[in-house]
């Protein structure tokens, strides 16, 4: 990483955790809070990742609205099933959605709140006024 994307990776820490000037000098206890911080960048990258793909984005969507299985989402994205199977691993090696076997039957389910709360922003930002789509 240049110093330039370095400095304006903890400006953008400073602004959005509200830490103090990443070039002032730091004592112990400053250093353990902005490695703090730079793991929270890390995290949130790693969820917008996750939410660049489209398919992952919709089935996180439909999430919201409640459990899910594999035939459900599959219906719902006009999508096969192994392409969605795949979509969910990935989210669930994010730490994303989380399974619940009943039966045969796996259900899946958003497992970090702050996902739902990402996803009403980008409703309120990207959807449809006229029409309730979610």
């Amino acid at each position: 990483m240049s110093g330039s994307e370095n400095i304006a990776r903890f400006s953008l820490g400073n602004l959005l955790f509200g830490r103090e000037d990443a070039r002032a000098p730091r004592s112990a206890a400053v250093h353990a809070e902005s490695a703090a911080c730079s793991a929270a960048i890390e995290e949130a990258a790693n969820i917008f990742k996750a939410l660049g793909h489209e398919g992952r984005l919709l089935i996180l969507c439909h999430l919201a609205q409640g459990p899910k299985n594999v035939g459900e989402l599959e219906g719902m994205l006009d999508a096969r099933q192994s392409a969605v199977s795949q979509q969910l691993a990935r989210l669930r090696i994010e730490g994303l959605v989380t399974a619940r076997r009943d039966g045969k039957t796996i259900f899946y389910s958003l497992k970090d709140p702050r996902i739902g709360e990402l996803l009403i922003c980008y409703a309120r930002l990207f959807g449809d006024k006229d029409s309730q789509r979610w």
